[in-house]
């Protein structure tokens, strides 16, 4: 008797439930702008990991550029340069010359990962053709 009373009220209870239950769709306004908002997401991460790619680039590439121009003034101008330089400007030669072969690595580095997100902006843009960033108020 009581397997049948606790039966009956869960019955009850869950009936009671199903019909409070009915599937709701929403609008296609608000789907449509969840959408945006999610492809707005990656387009923006997009945006900064290249404009910052780009910022590192420029500042190395001058950087690079101060380190040649230096390393060309402690060269000296002599066709026997090399056979009379002392050990120390020897010694800053090369640390020049490995400053300099690590920002070109780097240099290279940049450029490919600039041009990759690039191609990841471009294919966001070809998927989703109807988005449009969100104008900023300047």
């Amino acid at each position: 008797m009581f397997q049948l009373f606790l039966r009956a009220r869960a019955h009850n209870l869950l009936g009671s439930r199903r019909e409070d239950k009915v599937f709701k769709a929403r609008s296609a306004e608000r789907d449509a702008e969840t959408d945006r908002a999610r492809i707005g997401a990656v387009m923006a991460a997009i945006d900064t990991a290249l404009r910052d790619a780009e910022s590192e680039q420029a500042g190395l590439n001058r950087r690079v550029d101060d380190a040649l121009a230096r390393a060309s003034v402690t060269f000296g101008n002599g066709t026997d340069e090399y056979l009379e330089r002392e050990a120390l400007d020897n010694h800053h030669q090369d640390l020049f010359a490995a400053d300099i072969s690590n920002g070109q690595r780097r240099l290279k580095e940049l450029a490919s990962s600039i041009a990759h997100l690039k191609f990841v902006k471009t294919a966001m843009l070809t998927r989703f053709p109807n988005f449009k960033p969100p104008q900023l108020n300047s």
